[in-house]
Parts: structure tokens; sequence; C-alpha cells
């Protein structure tokens, strides 16, 4: 009898049900870097390659990069094309170069548009910048992957039903959820960012970068 009460005990703790979506399950796990850690660097905006007097075709070009995680990683593309040594190489990235292709939302633009809404905050973004207005004190946050996500915790009692709502922005997806005095509000990213959050006179900024 023994026996079988000690089986059954082992057999009830190895369940793992997930009782709230808005909680992590087993796969989802904290993102491996610090959120707080300031590793800033100067924006690429242009660099130059000034290839020797023997060159004259271009194979291939290789862009070595550095992780959040902090490992490096190189990506490289193809080339069959003739080139002037004369002429330096340049490396650039602007903004204002890509209005017609796939990174116009991507543009730095300070005018905030209003994204969603419950009862007690509203969303409204601008780039990476996402400004939540709302009277409730934010408890805590933290930053999941797979997807990548940051969660919010604001302190309140309510019995507002769940929210979801798809947007096309760096901030693919709000989803805000109740829980016993508080409410989890989710935002789901389009890749993996680090983030801060400042606190205004009229409730929070999150920006991620």
């Amino acid at each position: 009898m023994i026996k079988i009460i000690f089986i059954t005990t082992i057999l009830l703790l190895s369940l793992n049900a997930r009782e709230n979506p808005f909680f992590a399950d087993k796969d989802e796990k904290d993102i491996i870097v610090s959120s707080n850690k300031n590793n800033a660097k100067i924006p690429l905006k242009r660099a130059t390659i000034t290839l020797p007097s023997e060159a004259r075709i271009l194979k291939k070009v290789t862009i070595e990069y550095k992780n959040l995680d902090g490992s490096i990683d190189k990506k490289s593309i193809e080339l069959d094309n003739s080139v002037d040594w004369h002429l330096p190489i340049f490396i650039s990235q602007n903004y204002n170069e890509s209005k017609s292709s796939n990174n116009k939302k991507f543009k730095n633009n300070k005018k905030y548009t209003k994204i969603a809404a419950i009862k007690y905050a509203k969303f409204y973004n601008s780039g990476k910048s996402l400004k939540i207005i709302t009277k409730d004190k934010m408890l805590r946050s933290f930053q999941l992957v797979n997807p990548a996500r940051i969660v919010m915790d604001f302190k309140r009692d309510s019995t507002m039903k769940s929210y979801s709502k798809t947007i096309k922005s760096v901030f693919k997806k709000i989803r805000i959820g109740n829980h016993n005095g508080y409410y989890r509000t989710v935002i789901e990213l389009d890749g993996l960012y680090r983030y801060e959050i400042k606190e205004i006179s009229n409730g929070y900024i999150l920006i991620v970068k």
C-alpha cells in the first residue's frame, strides 16, 4: 500500500499543466542578457574600405557582428562584380534612404500613434518606442524569448476580459490578461532587443534597442 501511495505521489508531481497562457511555460525562458546594462554604441552611418590596386572583381562581402548574448557571428553575400580600386567601397545604414523598402516602419518618427487601448491604459507607438498612458503602477517587468516579448505587470483589481491586438510595428502584438491584484501586459516583438522603461508623468515609455 505504501508503495502504491509513493508511486501515485511521484506521478502527480510530474504533471505539468499550464493554467494560464499569460505565464511562461517550460519552453519559455528569460533572455540571457541584462536589459539594464548600457552597451550603447555609436550608430553606423558610413564606413569605407579601400581595395589594393590589384583588385578587379568583388567576389564576396562578409560582415562579422556581435549578438545580444555576446557571441560573434558572420553573414556573407556572394558577388561577382567588377570594381574600380580607385574608388572606396562604402558600408552604410541610413533610414532616410529606405522609404520604399520593408524597413519603412523603422524610420525615426517622434509622432506617436495610438495603436491599442483598454479601460485602464492606452498604447501609443513611435518607431521603437511604446508610450503607455496609465494611472496604474508598474509592479515588475521582464523579458522572455521564443517568441521575443516583454512582460509588464500593472497593479489593479479588476474583472476585465483578456485583450489581444496585432500591430504592424516593431511591437507585433499586445496581449493583456487579468490576474489577482494586477493585470499583465505582454508585448510581442519582431525580434530580440534590449529594452528600457522610463517613467513619465502620465505613465511609462518602453524603448527597445
